[in-house]
């Protein structure tokens, strides 16, 4: 989405990993995927089942945890690139699990798996984070807007309600196994409804870090 802006993120701490489907049964105290392994990311999960996890995982630990905002998780994958991928300029089926059928940047053709695969199989990005690209959408905070015109610049959630008529729709970032490469970019958004559920769409959390 253009146009592009200047947004400064303030501290935070993000899970290495999309939230796992022993980690969401150890909270919730049920299993939702189609695509089951107990290291594989959770899928089939709406927006309002990833904001549940995040409420009972803050009851649980005393410590306030949800889901990030739009900028915080383009920052996160960023980390610090300016480059399609964290990676490059390309993607290959060695770094992502993504539909590798489809070439992007001249990248080389390669194996479509057709399911998830455990989190953590791939490299990481240069802040250590695992599975940004490919693996399952990853669910945002924020509402969507089909432009950045008025985002806010301090990367928080967008969340005002909007005239387009995706007022109720919210963000997924990442690409998936089903995805071609082209939508696992570090800039790419899209959107769900938010009661939808998907054997695409899973998310990771975020740890506000503690004022010192």
């Amino acid at each position: 989405a253009k146009p592009q802006h200047r947004v400064t993120v303030p501290e935070f701490w993000m899970g290495k990993f999309p939230i796992t489907q022993a980690q969401y049964k150890a909270i919730v105290g049920r299993n939702p995927s189609r695509f089951k392994g107990d290291r594989r990311p959770v899928e089939y999960v709406s927006w309002h089942d990833a904001v549940e996890f995040c409420h009972k995982l803050s009851a649980k630990t005393g410590k306030q945890y949800r889901l990030p905002s739009e900028a915080e998780w383009e920052y996160a994958c960023r980390a610090g690139t300016t480059t399609p991928f964290h990676f490059g300029q390309t993607l290959t089926d060695k770094l992502a699990n993504y539909d590798a059928i489809y070439s992007y940047n001249n990248s080389p053709v390669g194996h479509y798996r057709k399911q998830t695969t455990d989190v953590g199989s791939f490299p990481a990005n240069a802040f250590g984070l695992k599975d940004m690209h490919g693996n399952v959408w990853e669910w945002c905070l924020d509402h969507w807007h089909d432009s950045y015109n008025g985002a806010p610049s301090d990367g928080s959630a967008w969340i005002k309600n909007t005239k387009d008529g995706y007022a109720e729709y919210r963000i997924t970032r990442g690409g998936s196994w089903s995805g071609d490469p082209r939508v696992c970019r570090s800039a790419y958004r899209y959107y769900f409804s938010p009661a939808n559920r998907y054997l695409y769409n899973g998310f990771r959390v975020l740890c506000v870090a503690p004022r010192t």
